[in-house]
């Protein structure tokens, strides 16, 4: 699969089966992360990579009801940052743009490994940070939630959310976001 490839076929899905996640393929995606750019290359990302059952008990119990198919995941990537890990430039604030990129590129490596990683930010940050022991002064910026998409559409998703799982969501066309100068 090329780059081109893994951005098409990435998708959101929120119907998971459970998939067997090892510490090589914990590895290679942060490895796959560690190679995004960032400003004087000072990696701002942090990650809490959360594959033991009790621990994923814990970040479930700190999501809403919207977020009840999570339960499903092998593995949740807790991404976490600090204004102070990175770059400011005058008015350029580099952290969580810097942090962006490197779970864009974990992303893109998961969807190569044919898993589905989900980003979602509907959660309690404060019981998060607990139960990961991430510091207090740290922006939880999302959870990406981690499984193998299943051929059936879990029961506990909404109609919007079901829709969701069927076609891709629409996309702004080319005029809505860009312009050639």
């Amino acid at each position: 699969m090329d780059v081109r490839e893994a951005i098409e076929k990435r998708r959101a899905y929120r119907s998971l089966d459970k998939v067997k996640i090892t510490e090589d393929m914990i590895y290679d995606l942060a490895r796959c992360a560690s190679l995004a750019p960032s400003c004087f290359n000072n990696q701002p990302w942090r990650f809490v990579f959360v594959k033991s059952p009790h621990m994923l008990e814990k970040v479930f119990e700190a999501l809403p009801e919207g977020n009840a198919w999570a339960k499903e995941a092998s593995m949740v990537v807790a991404v976490h940052t600090k204004k102070d890990f990175d770059c400011v430039l005058d008015d350029r604030i580099y952290y969580l743009f810097d942090t962006g990129m490197a779970v864009a590129f974990m992303i893109l490596r998961a969807t190569e490994m044919g898993l589905v990683a989900h980003p979602i930010a509907g959660y309690d940050p404060d019981k998060v940070k607990e139960a990961l022991d991430i510091p207090k002064d740290e922006d939880l910026i999302a959870l990406i939630i981690v499984g193998k998409h299943s051929d059936r559409i879990s029961d506990v998703l909404s109609d919007w959310q079901k829709e969701q799982e069927l076609r891709r969501p629409d996309r702004k066309k080319f005029e809505e976001f860009c312009r050639i100068v």
